[in-house]
């Protein structure tokens, strides 16, 4: 042998002298290379073949020719000897085979040149050709005779492989190749039907591999494209057969299936350049054009596909060699059982090359990849038993990589895509609740990359994906039912096969409380790994923005779609919080992470919309108005339906109510055919609950309706009836069932069906259905019935005659083929099945999935599912520690701020902002009153408070995150919060009271004193020491008992302290706290009402709240006094915070108002049970609030409804230091900013009696008798007005009165001290001025005051001046000798001036309300005693006064009234008293010089005149001389007689 090689050598380079001096090649293929690389190959092949015992000790034929042939061409004349031997057998089978490399040796040794064989003379080679553009069949024919031969041992057949492998390498083998379509045909048949004697399995499994290299070389090579559809699915076969050969090694079949994936992925590649038109029309061509069947097929079973593989006991037997040679060749498709290996054809039998057509042929295309995929799907199949788990495996992988590949291409595909729809899907789904891990991983991810590619065109398959899902991911109850063992879960005997006991997938329907239980069978919770598996499969395909969009659009949009966007936020909210029977923590954490992370995602896509451009929303799509239309009106459909299916009557009624039924019925449609309508179009209604409502007695007509939906028209009655039967649950009462019968057999009947002649014989027939039917499938029913059988029993009822036996065939074949499932009826598989063909029926009217990334859904997205996904991300935000998650988390509560101040829902805000602050760690649930002494230390110049808060916000590394994130989202969007004002106002309250809130909003303000800081601790009241009544030891124990200081002690801070203080201050720095104060008198009204309602309900917590729980506390007896509460500065500080929100934002008190008059009467009505510093406060807060209700007109009353809530505070409350300032000073400003704020007599009296209120205290009686003296006094400030006057006369004769108490408090403190007097006292010069500006008033009053005024005078007189005359009297007693003594002369004053009132009934009244009263007032002891040095002479003031007025008034006129008499003797009486209270004092000469001026002007005036003897006197003269006489006598005897002689006569 060794010797025949060296021979093939020689002659080689012999032939080829040029080879061995060839140049060095100036091209990267030269003919040269070519032909050595092919040269090279033949020996390769030659040598291996020697070195068989075999085919080494075979006589080898050198060549082929006919030597005839040969002869005749030399002109010689040859004969045909009878005695020729020829070879036969096998040693001429193997002799052919070697001599084909001979001859092909032979026909290259002239190259380059060719010899054209087909003319019988040489020729010159043509040095312009060479092996490049010979036939490539020629070259390759003997490879493929090794190939195809069953004779062909491992080794041989492995080296023609390489042989082949290295042509494509070397571009021997490439797209210029001559004859390339003929030779890639033969490769093909070739490839696919290689055969050769097994012997050892490893150097098998070499040859197998090699056979798949070459198919990828052909295939994903240059020359793929050349391929036609028959040669891709010779290839593909071949090599998915090897992937499913279970008893190859397990790395041959990794190493085919890697082989398959990349010829999938080629040929699925192709997809993207094709036409979908022309390659479908590929399809249809005629069955008789095609030359060849295209089919592929594929199994496990060794013993079907191939011989075995295990070396025989002697290999070296022909015949055994030949038995158990292994082929590898494609199988005729059968769904049935397998064929058998047909046998090996002889060499000799099979067509000669010459006969593979060399022409053109179009490339592959969608027939060969529709070939592949029905396959893959086919196999999928989990009820077809011919295939294992393993085999599935497979195929998912390779569906897989062939739909990442073609992506969206294959939706082009109507045929493709038809074959996914169904059953791709189908088996996809059931092989999805495999338990098989491996298959549920493949299946989970094929489909997931399917739902990418196609999911505009599997609606309704993704919604049962998902619903399925869901269901399985739902968190397990707390204790394990068993109900799930009782129904039949049981393992099935091959693994990831579903068993018919697993409960179908299908929408869970929604229904109400008092709804009827769902007949629909509970899936599993799936748990470990599977649970794992689904929810990550169930991540990637939410891993878009616009993924919760098109679910919302898709299918809550939908009525008769599940609500799967709200179920799966639903899912996804509860999968955050640990769930119960997940023992693993790494996979309850890995469960809480997705679920997060598919939450915030949503959140993310949604927040990024807002501010991008809004999506091109496609003019196909339906309108998305009508969309939100059909939102709204699903709910109210899936309400109705719940009504329905527990009381249909109900039901009913809510749907007329709401226009779902009967609503705007155009001409000619009944009540009936509209509720019909609803009903089969409502696919939540209970089928069998519908089947018993329609076919009662009283629904005749709706039944009629009903069935004359259906469109019959040219369907046999097998169909008719499955239709029918399917739309509802046929009733168990005969009545019905006849009832539902009969209706239909008339409108079946009326749809002029063939064969059918009658109605009854309709109405049989529909009958006959049913109960075949049952029979065909009832598993009860042992004995079946025939189609004779079934033929009898329609005997004579096609109205007396009998159908055809093919028409009567038909409906049995279609019966016992296809069971009429009645609606909630089976379950497993048979269930299944219905529900698919249910889901199939449904994507016909479902429509295209409508796909696009638009904001306009997202409000009422928003709205739908905002608090489950803001209460997960809290909750994610607080337990998790992963940075990430937690920065998720941020991001997260920062988007939903954002999109609820966008979408304008300030719940949303607030949910953040509650959500947010519980994790800062701010709010307390109980805050002290009394701040203890926190240490304070200085740090870089400032004095930085140690306290408990500060030490433990400082640690809270969490809590500073929440509490930066919430106030960042506050600022800037207050406007959308409401609620979530009460915990920012509650964190205030607490970092208040801490001493952590910027200067600024620590402060207070006033009228007095300007910003002050509010004090953290009020003034603490002396408490009373208790008797000791103990004695000696008592003391000494009460001394020993108290401590060295009665201040608490200060802890001290440590370092540690500090620092955490340091980190809270800087935290509370980046809160930008002044900032968000800054912003709050911004907002808008809603929003700060909002603010001051929070601020209002915390201050009434603090102080109303709990002074009320305190005294029900403290309330022992109805004998105690009243509890008080300890000053408490939150209440302060919340208060300062409200008032000072609201003058800020002067605006809104329209809407602040009755918020804060609320708060603050609550507290001024109970003033003496609070601190004096919280009243203070609010009497500050409550005019600082007055001067902006000055200026709204809307709001004057409630300015006077303040002053009077103020003027009626208890006095111990108004009169303490500082209240009554603050009252005074605010009331100033007011009356100062706005004069013509008061415009009535009544709230003129308001303000007076705010005035008359702070008397009792030096600094605001200054303030307010400035204020009253300004208004009264004349010039730039005067105020005064009829309405104002009496109030002012009354205010002003109070200051004096007020000057005259402190004068007879002073007189009494002892003997001799000095008088006050307007020098020593303000008060006493406050009421001596204020007699001066009762004068004005008079003054003013008379001097233009009443100009222009309709004002009566009767009314002037008694309103006015005889108020002002009263209060001048009335001061004429007063205490101080300055202001009684100026009181008089300013009344004296008056009284004789020439203004005053001259008619009688006005001069009486003067006498008895003023002068006449004074006179008494002085009379008394006790008015004596307020200044006993004084008051003489203030007492001879008042009877010159009481003489002058008399004179003055009354004797002007001669005529002597009735009256007069009366109010002479009154006179008389009181000089009497004047002159006989004191005879020592001087009024006792006094009087009687007054008196005696008196009578000579009444007797000059010919009033007072003694009667004549002889003269007539009338009568009242002489009654008035005699009543003098009588009562003068009494106290001056003779004295009227000496004044007046009695014979003076009278001349008037």
């Amino acid at each position: 042998m060794i010797l025949d090689v060296l021979a093939d050598v020689v002659v080689s380079a012999f032939l080829n002298p040029m080879s061995s001096a060839s140049t060095i090649p100036t091209a990267p293929r030269q003919p040269a290379t070519a032909k050595h690389v092919l040269h090279s190959e033949i020996l390769s092949v030659t040598s291996v073949m020697r070195k068989n015992s075999r085919w080494a000790s075979s006589t080898v034929v050198v060549g082929s020719r006919d030597p005839s042939t040969l002869g005749t061409n030399l002109g010689l004349r040859i004969s045909s000897p009878a005695n020729v031997a020829r070879l036969s057998g096998r040693g001429s089978k193997e002799a052919e085979l070697m001599s084909n490399f001979i001859e092909l040796k032979r026909a290259i040794q002239d190259v380059p040149g060719q010899i054209h064989a087909e003319h019988n003379h040489f020729r010159v080679p043509d040095l312009s050709l060479d092996i490049l553009t010979m036939e490539l069949n020629i070259l390759l024919a003997p490879f493929f005779a090794i190939l195809r031969s069953p004779l062909s041992t491992g080794p041989i057949t492995s080296a023609a492989l390489s042989s082949l492998h290295t042509f494509f390498v070397c571009g021997l083998i490439s797209s210029d190749s001559v004859g390339l379509d003929a030779a890639l045909a033969e490769l093909s048949s070739t490839i696919s039907h290689c055969k050769f004697e097994a012997s050892d399995s490893s150097g098998d499994e070499v040859v197998l591999l090699k056979i798949m290299t070459v198919i990828q070389d052909s295939l994903c090579g240059s020359v793929g494209s050349g391929l036609g559809d028959i040669e891709v699915c010779e290839m593909l076969e071949t090599v998915l057969t090897t992937c499913c050969q279970m008893r190859l090694s397990e790395i041959l079949r990794r190493s085919a299936e890697n082989t398959m994936h990349s010829l999938v992925r080629k040929v699925f590649s192709k997809l993207h350049t094709l036409d979908p038109e022309e390659e479908e029309a590929k399809l249809i061509v005629p069955e008789a054009e095609n030359e060849v069947e295209l089919k592929m097929s594929v199994t496990a079973n060794v013993v079907q596909a191939a011989q075995s593989l295990e070396p025989q006991a002697e290999p070296s037997d022909p015949e055994a060699s030949t038995a158990n040679a292994q082929t590898v060749e494609s199988q005729p498709p059968t769904e049935q059982a397998p064929e058998q290996v047909p046998e090996e054809t002889p060499e000799e039998d099979q067509p000669p090359l010459s006969a593979i057509s060399s022409a053109k042929r179009p490339e592959y295309g969608l027939p060969s990849i529709l070939e592949l995929l029905r396959v893959l799907v086919n196999v999928l199949d989990p009820n077809d038993q011919q295939h294992t788990d393993s085999t599935r495996l497979i195929a998912l992988g390779i569906l897989n990589a062939s739909f990442e590949e073609a992506g969206f291409s294959i939706a082009k595909f109507n045929s493709l895509k038809a074959l996914i729809v169904d059953p791709g899907c189908k088996y996809l789904f059931q092989l999805a609740r495999s338990e098989n891990s491996s298959i549920l991983h493949l299946s989970l991810r094929t489909i997931s990359t399917i739902l990418e590619s196609m999911s505009k065109d599997l609606k309704l398959q993704q919604e049962l994906f998902l619903a399925f899902t869901i269901d399985r991911l739902a968190l397990p109850p707390a204790k394990p039912s068993v109900a799930g063992k009782k129904a039949g879960l049981t393992s099935t005997p091959r693994p990831g096969t579903p068993s018919l006991s697993t409960p179908p997938l299908g929408p869970i329907d929604e229904k109400p409380e008092n709804a009827p239980p769902s007949t629909r069978a509970t899936v599993p919770p799936a748990r470990g790994e599977t649970r794992e598996l689904i929810l990550e499969t169930l991540s990637h395909i939410c891993n878009h923005s616009d993924f919760m969009v098109n679910v919302y659009i898709n299918y809550d949009c939908d009525i008769n779609c599940e609500n799967l966007f709200e179920r799966l936020v639903d899912f996804l909210t509860k999968a955050v919080y640990p769930a119960q029977g997940i023992t693993n923590p790494e996979s309850q954490r890995n469960t809480q992470y997705l679920s997060l992370e598919i939450l915030l995602a949503f959140v993310n896509g949604m927040a990024g919309r807002l501010d991008h451009p809004p999506a091109e929303w496609s003019s196909d799509y339906p309108t998305i108005d009508s969309l939100l239309e059909a939102k709204s009106r699903k709910q109210l459909t899936l309400t109705g339906a719940s009504l329905f299916n527990f009381k249909p009557k109900s039901g009913l009624a809510y749907l007329e109510e709401n226009g779902l039924i009967y609503k705007d019925l155009p001409p000619g449609t009944t009540k009936e055919q509209s509720l019909a309508r609803f009903l089969k179009s409502c696919a939540r209604l209970d089928k069998r609950l519908l089947g018993d409502f329609i076919s009662k007695p009283d629904n005749t007509e709706l039944l009629k309706a009903f069935i004359e939906l259906f469109d019959f028209k040219g369907k046999d009655i097998a169909e008719a009836m499955r239709e029918l039967l399917e739309s509802f649950r046929l009733p168990g009462e005969s009545q019905q069932i006849s009832r539902i019968t009969e209706t239909f057999a008339s409108i079946y009947f009326a749809s002029e069906p063939e064969e059918i002649k009658s109605e009854d014989a309709v109405y049989v027939l529909a009958y006959s259905v049913i109960m075949l039917n049952t029979d065909q499938h009832n598993p009860q029913v042992r004995k079946r019935m025939s189609v004779e059988d079934y033929q009898r029993n329609l005997r004579g009822v096609n109205d007396g005659t009998d159908f055809s036996l093919e028409f009567v065939q038909n409906i049995y074949d279609s019966i016992r083929k296809r069971e009429i499932i009645l609606p909630e009826e089976h379950r497993g598989q048979a269930g299944f099945e219905y529900a698919w063909k249910e889901l199939l029926a449904r994507s016909r009217q479902a429509g295209d999935f409508l796909e696009c990334d638009t904001a306009a859904f997202d409000v009422e997205m928003f709205k739908a599912v905002w608090k489950p996904v803001i209460t997960a991300i809290a909750y994610a935000f607080i337990t998790f520690e992963d940075d990430y998650i937690i920065q998720r988390a941020i991001a997260g509560f920062r988007q939903c701020a954002t999109l609820a101040g966008r979408f304008n829902l300030p719940d949303v805000f607030d949910f953040v902002v509650v959500s947010l602050s519980q994790a800062t760690g701010l709010l307390s649930d109980s805050l002290p009153s009394q701040i203890p002494n926190y240490p304070v230390v200085e740090v870089e110049g400032q004095s930085v408070t140690i306290s408990r808060l500060s030490v433990e916000f400082g640690t809270n590394f969490k809590g500073q995150l929440a509490a930066v994130v919430l106030f960042n989202i506050v600022n800037g969007n207050g406007n959308a919060l409401r609620e979530g004002w009460t915990q920012i106002f509650e964190m205030f309250q607490n970092l208040f009271l801490h001493s952590l809130l910027p200067t600024r909003m620590l402060q207070m303000q006033d009228f007095l004193g300007g910003l002050t800081m509010i004090p953290l601790r009020g003034s603490q009241p002396q408490q009373p020491q208790p008797r000791n009544e103990g004695g000696l030891l008592s003391a000494l124990s009460s001394y020993l008992m108290t401590p060295y200081s009665n201040e608490p002690q200060v802890p001290d801070a440590t370092d540690a302290d500090v620092e955490n203080t340091l980190c809270t201050i800087d935290c509370i720095t980046s809160c930008r706290l002044d900032e968000l104060y800054s912003q709050i008198v911004q907002l808008d009204s809603e929003a700060i009402v909002a603010a001051i309602r929070a601020l209002e309900a915390l201050a009434h917590e603090r102080a109303v709240a709990k002074l009320k729980l305190q005294t029900e506390d403290n309330l022992t007896s109805l004998d105690d006094p009243p509890y008080t509460l300890p000053y408490d500065p939150a209440s302060v500080f919340l208060l300062e915070l409200m008032i000072s929100i609201t003058c800020q934002a002067p605006q809104y008190i329209e809407d602040i108002w009755p918020i804060i008059f609320e708060h603050l009467s609550a507290l001024l009505s109970s003033s003496t049970q609070y601190s004096i510093l919280l009243i203070e406060r609010v009497v500050v807060s409550l005019l600082r609030v007055c001067t902006y209700l000055a200026q709204a007109p809307s709001l004057r009353d409630q300015l006077y409804v303040s002053f009077d809530l103020l003027a009626r505070m208890h006095p111990s409350v108004a009169n303490s230091a500082g209240i009554d300032e603050q009252v005074m000073d605010g009331l100033i400003h007011i009356i100062r900013d706005h004069k013509d704020i008061v415009r009535s007599q009544t709230e003129w009296n308001l303000v007076f009696a705010l005035v008359r209120c702070t008397m009792s205290q030096e600094e605001a009686a200054k303030m307010s008798f400035d204020l009253v003296s300004t208004m009264a006094s004349e010039g730039p400030g005067n105020s005064v007005a009829l309405d104002n006057f009496a109030g002012l006369i009354n205010v002003l004769d109070d200051f004096a009165s007020a000057a005259g108490t402190l004068a007879e408090a002073h007189q009494h403190k002892r003997r001799k001290v000095e008088p006050l007097t307007t020098a020593n006292s303000p008060i006493i010069e406050r009421g001596k001025k204020s007699i001066d500006l009762l004068s004005g008033l008079y003054k003013q009053l008379f001097g233009g005051l009443l100009e222009g005024s309709q004002t009566p005078d009767s009314h002037v007189w008694k309103h006015l001046v005889l108020p002002l005359l009263i209060s001048l009297g009335h001061q004429s007693t007063n205490a101080s000798r300055e202001i009684r003594h100026h009181a008089i002369a300013q009344l004296q004053r008056i009284l004789l001036g020439p203004s005053l009132t001259t008619e009688q009934n006005q001069v009486e009244g003067l006498f008895n309300r003023v002068i006449f009263p004074l006179v008494d007032e002085l009379l008394k002891p006790q008015v004596y005693q307020r200044d006993p040095q004084g008051m003489p002479e203030t007492r001879l003031r008042a009877s010159a006064l009481l003489c002058k007025s008399f004179m003055h008034l009354e004797l002007r006129d001669t005529q002597v009234r009735a009256d007069f008499r009366l109010l002479w003797i009154q006179i008389l009486d009181l000089l009497d008293h004047l002159m006989n209270i004191d005879k020592n004092d001087q009024l006792y000469e006094a009087v009687p010089e007054s008196l005696k001026n008196v009578l000579l002007v009444m007797n000059a005036a010919g009033i007072l005149v003694p009667p004549a003897e002889n003269e007539e006197q009338d009568e009242v003269r002489k009654t008035l001389w005699t009543a003098t006489h009588e009562r003068m006598e009494r106290f001056v005897p003779g004295f009227l007689a000496s004044i007046i002689p009695a014979s003076q006569p009278f001349s008037p």
